[in-house]
């Protein structure tokens, strides 16, 4: 089987296109977040040259290095890693959408930097629907009052909620936390649209339960060393 970067983003893009179908859904509706983690920055060019348009990192020095070898215009550039709040001018300068903002002090400090350097800065709300004390987020309870006050910084655009769920070898297994986090953000109403979730195992599911971002990586390029 043809390991080049291109292959695998045809095949991820055919399995995206054929879910929408089962689902009722315009693929167009849904944006691929490749996780470059890791990968070489040859690696990384093969699948901009492929189309590949959006970047996730998950290391802000990792990141800086690469977007300084590739260009920052090379693609868009997502956070989706555990930010920390000393990090976040940092991520300000570097980022488009940071997708890991769980707490007032990070989205506050993010808005002051974004502030400073005259943009709005994307995030998402990272919500830990799982509950598991390993993972970053919000709780399902205290989202809407977090929600609430970042709507009133005047540097972010707040676009949707992002989860992680369990790691199950059976992705049906994680439906229900993806269910949950949609449920979530319908509640909550607008502002919030997007929902990033689903990786390489379990996008599938995801995006039958209405993912607007999926975070694949490994499907991309191969497994990590």
């Amino acid at each position: 089987m043809d390991d080049s970067v291109n292959a695998r983003l045809n095949r991820v893009q055919e399995r995206i296109q054929a879910v929408c179908r089962r689902a009722g859904r315009n693929p167009s509706e849904v944006r691929l977040v490749a996780v470059t983690k890791t990968v070489a920055v040859d690696r990384i060019r093969e699948g901009i040259e492929a189309g590949l348009g959006i970047l996730g990192e998950n290391y802000i020095q990792e990141a800086s290095d690469k977007i300084a070898a590739l260009g920052a215009g090379a693609a868009q550039w997502h956070f989706i890693g555990r930010l920390q709040t000393n990090k976040a001018r940092h991520a300000a300068v570097l980022f488009d959408w940071v997708h890991s903002v769980d707490n007032l002090k990070l989205a506050q400090e993010l808005d002051r930097r974004a502030g400073v350097l005259g943009r709005r800065l994307a995030i998402l709300v990272q919500v830990n629907v799982s509950g598991e004390t390993s993972k970053g987020g919000t709780t399902l309870d205290d989202t809407r009052a977090l929600v609430d006050r970042i709507g009133r910084l005047d540097h972010l655009d707040l676009k949707g909620l992002m989860t992680m769920p369990p790691f199950f070898d059976d992705p049906d297994r994680a439906r229900p936390f993806f269910a949950s986090l949609r449920e979530l953000r319908d509640a909550i109403g607008p502002p919030l649209a997007d929902l990033s979730m689903g990786m390489s195992g379990d996008f599938e599911a995801a995006i039958e339960e209405g993912a607007t971002l999926v975070r694949v990586g490994t499907a991309l390029f191969g497994p990590r060393s």
